[in-house]
């Protein structure tokens, strides 16, 4: 078990970027070496209480409503859009470039961000 793992069996899957970034559809290749599976997207390069100190004299929470892609975010919690930022992620190309080098997937296709929703997920009374 791996947490938050992709399991590499299930035919075509997509491994994540953040919302400034690309993801990617990939044909996993199964592997026992692997655990059966794959990185489930890019991982962070900040821990979560870090990224508002980081990034706040840098950006308004309205400028990272616009990636650099040219995307947009919704997001209505201010400590969420800074702790989720672009910024705070590493590079996806270099997670899907590595499996693909390791002979574990196949790239199939790359998948530009035009929305992204952000929420904590919490239900509000």
């Amino acid at each position: 078990h791996r947490k938050g793992a992709t399991p590499d069996g299930q035919g075509l899957v997509i491994i994540p970027g953040s919302r400034g970034d690309y993801s990617w559809l990939v044909k996993p290749v199964v592997s026992e070496e692997s655990l059966f599976s794959l990185a489930h997207g890019a991982g962070r390069k900040w821990m979560r209480t870090e990224c508002k100190d980081r990034l706040s004299a840098k950006f308004t929470p309205r400028q990272l409503c616009r990636t650099g892609m040219g995307s947009r975010v919704i997001c209505r919690d201010r400590q969420l859009i800074y702790e989720e930022a672009p910024q705070a992620y590493k590079s996806i190309d270099s997670v899907v470039d590595c499996l693909a080098d390791a002979g574990l997937i196949t790239p199939v296709a790359c998948l530009r961000p035009v929305l992204t929703l952000k929420t904590s997920g919490e239900k509000s009374a």
